[in-house]
Formats: C-alpha cells, structure tokens, sequence
C-alpha cells in the first residue's frame, strides 16, 4: 500500500471570487522583524479551485495543496470555515 504525501494546508481569507471556479485567497501572517522586533502583517495571495463557485469575498477557507490545474492554479478548496457578514 502507497503512502501519500503530506499536503500543505493554508486558511485564508477570500479576496476575489471573479473567476469561474476559482478564488484568490490571501493568507496573513505576523512575522517579527529581525533587527527591530517590532512585528509586521506579511500577506501572500494563492489562487485556488473552487469547483461549485460557493465562496463570495470575505469567506474564511481553508485551501489545500493539490496538482498544478493551470499557470497560477495549484491550490483547492477543502472547506469554508466561516462565512462573509
């Protein structure tokens, strides 16, 4: 029996949702600054797919990791944790 790989797992908020059957999420992390210790928000966008197109700007999700589905696309939706108010 094969064992599978760890996949990466990311929970983000959604930021666009203009595309079929893809997101962008954007991830923030605090990252204290190694010289001055003062903390800073780092961001990192990922584009992901979104197979139903149930996820509107401001969703929480968490995203998976996943085969390349285009250039920019390799990144899948697991599950919406909280949604948009």
């Amino acid at each position: 029996m094969e064992k599978r790989n760890l996949r990466k797992e990311r929970i983000g908020v959604v930021t666009s949702n203009k595309m079929q059957k893809s997101i962008v999420v954007a991830e923030v992390k605090k990252v204290k600054h190694p010289m001055y210790g003062k903390f800073v928000l780092k961001t990192k966008k990922y584009v992901a797919h979104d197979e139903k197109n149930d996820c509107n700007i401001g969703d929480t999700v968490k995203i998976m990791e996943t085969r390349p589905m285009s250039k920019s696309k390799c990144w899948r939706l697991v599950e919406v944790i909280e949604r948009a108010k």
